[in-house]
């Protein structure tokens, strides 16, 4: 049997911004007609929690494909060589479950959380929002910029993290990719002062983004924390704002910046409006007003993981990238 395998360089190429953020819609839309088998990821946790082992399993119906990530998170890694999400995403077809290939995680985890901000913010932000802020310097505050100013016309761009050299570093770089000013802010609150789009994206395990600090009208994406114990948003922030999810029960079950907000009394279960999905398919609601608040608290699901897998594989096979090995899977009856 043989197995594609698609390194971090390919999978950069093979899955540009702008097409992942089309095949997240496809996904998401999928999960929501309920076409997808979705369990809660398992975590193991290594000593002192410095870090985690996660596996994150699903079946997408709709590509009759299924698929696992295995992903290391060490937050610590941040300011290191080493990104703090690394492993390998596995996709098998879901009619002999053959293996088919096994790619990158770490480059398929940057590009498709950022793509469903992406598809978050083209369905929830102001269709006039121009400005944004990123908190965070890492790869994801890259990647999401990238997925920003597909979603809207981006005019200009504040940036802030606790390393003022990086955010200086991040600033020239990334204007200088875009073609947009990029400017460094020094502090949280400067950086979302009248925004109209946020981004957080830091490894923050205590609020870095609180509600009276945000905009009349804007829309926020928060993405850095994934696990119960760890949150960006303060309480006033998730309470004010209108809360949009990739899926509910992940977000019950491990969405701190959630869970906290609801263990403070300020918030129950109600409060999230909606997945993603369900907007995409016009179950649910979006913006109500220009003065309306967003929020779309991503956790970053399975299912996003296989789609995008699906999707270069595809295009790998039909344009020779990747490099196929011998595994095996096969009946021997000699």
């Amino acid at each position: 049997m043989k197995v594609l395998v698609v390194n971090q360089a390919e999978v950069r190429r093979l899955l540009p911004m702008r097409e992942c953020m089309d095949v997240m819609v496809e996904a998401l839309s999928a999960l929501a007609r309920g076409e997808a088998i979705l369990p809660l990821r398992p975590m193991m946790w290594l000593p002192e929690r410095v870090g985690v082992l996660a596996m994150m399993p699903s079946y997408l119906g709709s590509i009759h494909a299924m698929g696992v990530k295995v992903i290391s998170v060490f937050p610590g890694n941040h300011g290191t060589q080493f990104d703090s999400h690394q492993g390998a995403v596995l996709l098998f077809e879901a009619t002999h479950g053959q293996l088919l290939a096994m790619m990158d995680a770490t480059e398929i985890t940057a590009i498709r959380t950022a793509a469903v901000s992406g598809v978050a913010t083209r369905l929830l932000a102001r269709s006039d929002a121009r400005s944004l802020a990123i908190l965070g310097t890492g790869v994801q505050a890259r990647t999401h910029l990238a997925a920003m100013v597909e979603a809207r016309d981006i005019g200009s761009v504040r940036v802030w993290s606790r390393n003022g050299e990086r955010a200086t570093q991040f600033a020239d770089r990334e204007g200088r990719r875009h073609g947009i000013p990029v400017s460094v802010s020094g502090s949280a609150r400067e950086a979302v002062l009248d925004a109209d789009i946020i981004c957080t994206t830091t490894s923050s395990r205590e609020p870095v983004l609180e509600g009276e600090w945000i905009a009349p009208g804007a829309h926020v994406n928060a993405v850095g924390a994934s696990i119960p114990s760890a949150r960006e948003l303060s309480t006033s922030a998730v309470q004010r704002s209108r809360l949009y999810v990739d899926r509910r029960e992940s977000t019950l079950n491990e969405a701190g910046d959630f869970l906290m907000a609801k263990q403070d009394g300020a918030i129950g279960d109600d409060h999230i409006v909606g997945e993603i999905g369900e907007l995409l398919l016009g179950s649910v609601a979006g913006r109500r007003g220009s003065e309306e608040v967003t929020l779309f608290k991503s956790l970053g699901i399975a299912i996003e993981d296989l789609a995008s897998a699906s999707y270069i594989y595809r295009k790998a096979l039909e344009q020779g990238v990747g490099t196929s090995v011998e595994l095996g899977g096969e009946r021997d009856d000699d």
